[in-house]
């Protein structure tokens, strides 16, 4: 991997974490959800084991930490196939394509930068 092709040099937004998870939209009838691994105000990155093909869309429930739930639309913004045996078969970005300003509010509230409480943080 190149240096300009290093994961910082794609991010538009600051990474942020925080206890959120997802589940596909069509999934509404089904008690599944996934952790999110990584989150930011422009999109997550999950797992899945269903494959996808770059910018298709997905519609999305995300569940946050204080049990209220949003619902987007993201499109896969890259895919990675995962080595067999692991915890799934592919690893996706996914991009928010249709997320309202009252959506992105109530991530502001839940989402925590990564370095805050780290002893170097001020």
């Amino acid at each position: 991997m190149s240096e300009s092709d290093s994961p910082s040099d794609r991010r538009r937004f600051p990474r942020l974490a925080a206890p959120l998870y997802a589940r596909p939209a069509r999934l509404r009838r089904v008690d599944w959800r996934q952790q999110v691994l990584d989150a930011s105000l422009g999109g997550i990155r999950i797992y899945s084991d269903e494959e996808y093909t770059k910018d298709s869309p997905l519609e999305l429930d995300l569940f946050l930490k204080d049990g209220t739930s949003l619902s987007c639309v993201a499109r896969v913004a890259w895919t990675k196939k995962l080595p067999d045996g692991g915890v799934a078969r592919f690893e996706l970005g996914l991009a928010f394509t249709d997320a309202s300003p009252d959506m992105m509010d109530q991530l502001k509230t839940v989402l925590v930068p990564e370095d805050e409480g780290s002893p170097d943080s001020p």
